[in-house]
């Protein structure tokens, strides 16, 4: 769809690894890829059935896998920082559910995090054409946290919206990542994916 094995890609927020397994499947091959998590692998290994499997087989294809990365700090990684990427992607976004999804408290932590993220993507760009993806589910409370706006005072510019379809992308399993469901999927119903710049390119 809207990746390739010549692109270089970063990967942020991974829960189980299924969306970077996916593409490395496809591509048969993960050399251009760095996929990463906030979990530790131990973590990884208790909240999720096939995460470390999955990382396993990550690193065979030739994925860098990182633990530990937090999506709002990462551009001061000690890896990271050195590095720069087509298309840096966080599929879902989410703090966990510390409140109500739409209680004011979660959707400004919600905002928070993905601020954080738009802010720490832009300074990993490879250059103007490269692209932030951001995949989000629409609708209440969702449309409250404001990603294109939050992204625009990040320095990046809105390209396009399409929809996020996961039987696009075989063997993808969201997960809800926290409490004792962390590895239930989570329905997606209407979501799209965010397609931001660090210019006005449009074509």
């Amino acid at each position: 769809m809207h990746y390739a094995s010549s692109q270089k890609i970063l990967l942020v927020g991974e829960g189980d690894f299924s969306f970077a397994l996916c593409l490395a499947r496809a591509f048969e091959t993960a050399y251009n890829m760095v996929a990463t998590s906030l979990d530790s692998l131990e973590m990884l290994g208790k909240k999720y059935s096939n995460g470390v499997d999955n990382v396993r087989e990550l690193e065979e294809r030739g994925c860098i896998v990182l633990h530990g990365v937090d999506a709002t700090q990462m551009s001061q990684h000690y890896f990271l920082s050195t590095q720069r990427f087509d298309r840096v992607i966080y599929n879902f976004p989410h703090v966990g559910f510390m409140f109500p999804e739409d209680s004011i408290c979660q959707i400004k932590l919600n905002k928070q995090l993905v601020k954080g993220f738009l802010m720490n993507a832009k300074l990993l760009l490879m250059n103007p054409a490269g692209e932030v993806h951001v995949s989000h589910k629409e609708g209440q409370p969702y449309s409250q946290w404001d990603l294109a706006k939050k992204a625009a005072k990040s320095g990046l510019v809105f390209h396009q919206k399409v929809p996020f379809r996961r039987t696009d992308y075989p063997g993808y399993s969201n997960k809800r990542a926290d409490g004792y469901h962390a590895d239930n999927s989570f329905p997606l119903f209407l979501a799209s994916t965010f397609i931001f710049h660090l210019d006005s390119i449009t074509s």
